[in-house]
């Protein structure tokens, strides 16, 4: 537990036996995780406004901006991708997770991991255990600007918001856009460069703009 209340848990080990067998093949990965462990103690220090459980991985430095009531919840084993080496995808920028309103509440389970991309939370985000989040995607429960030309003038972030949850064991491809009030159901596809402004069924593969269930999992 640190001084401003949270806890702040140690990361992975430096190299685990299967980081080891990946080397042989693929010499990258044991570079990655190098540059992981030099930056865990800078990592560490980002990641002290949240609640984050043991075992994380910062590959590249995320963004954290935490309003100061407001409240992020992290489970285990969590997995940030911030620098474009740390994925052949190539994220173009850091992770971003993000509440800027009091009260703005972001829950993540178990083995959550994002390469690049934005969590933006005004009022209340929820992803549970095993969600994975492909480069550059973004996730945000509100509109930011309101939609109405005369309220954005008088007041421009009294945006609409509605909450969004990501359940288990869900995939969101890269450059996804996934949009406030929205519920992804278990086990979800969405498909890459999708935008979903409506709930996802469990177990459905979503496609395109706007997204549509095209085949179950």
């Amino acid at each position: 537990m640190d001084d401003t209340g949270q806890d702040v848990s140690v990361p992975a080990p430096l190299l685990s036996l299967e980081t080891l067998r990946q080397a042989r093949d693929m010499p990258w990965k044991a570079s990655n995780e190098i540059r992981r462990w030099l930056i865990a103690p800078m990592a560490w220090w980002r990641l002290r406004g949240l609640h984050a459980g043991a075992g994380w991985r910062c590959y590249g430095l995320p963004i954290i901006q935490r309003h100061r009531q407001s409240e992020i919840r992290v489970g285990r084993r969590l997995a940030l991708r911030s620098s474009a080496a740390s994925n052949p995808l190539g994220p173009n920028r850091p992770v971003i997770i993000s509440t800027r309103r009091p009260g703005a509440s972001i829950t993540i389970g178990d083995d959550f991991g994002m390469t690049g991309g934005s969590l933006v939370c005004d009022e209340r985000i929820r992803i549970g255990d095993r969600v994975w989040v492909g480069a550059n995607a973004i996730i945000a429960d509100s509109d930011f600007h309101p939609l109405d030309p005369e309220k954005r003038r008088a007041h421009p972030l009294a945006a609409n918001t509605a909450p969004v949850t990501i359940e288990d064991d869900v995939f969101i491809g890269m450059n996804a856009l996934i949009l406030k009030g929205v519920t992804v159901g278990t086990g979800s596809v969405v498909a890459a460069g999708c935008v979903v402004a409506r709930d996802v069924p469990p177990g459905s593969v979503v496609a395109g703009n706007p997204a549509r269930v095209v085949r179950e999992v």
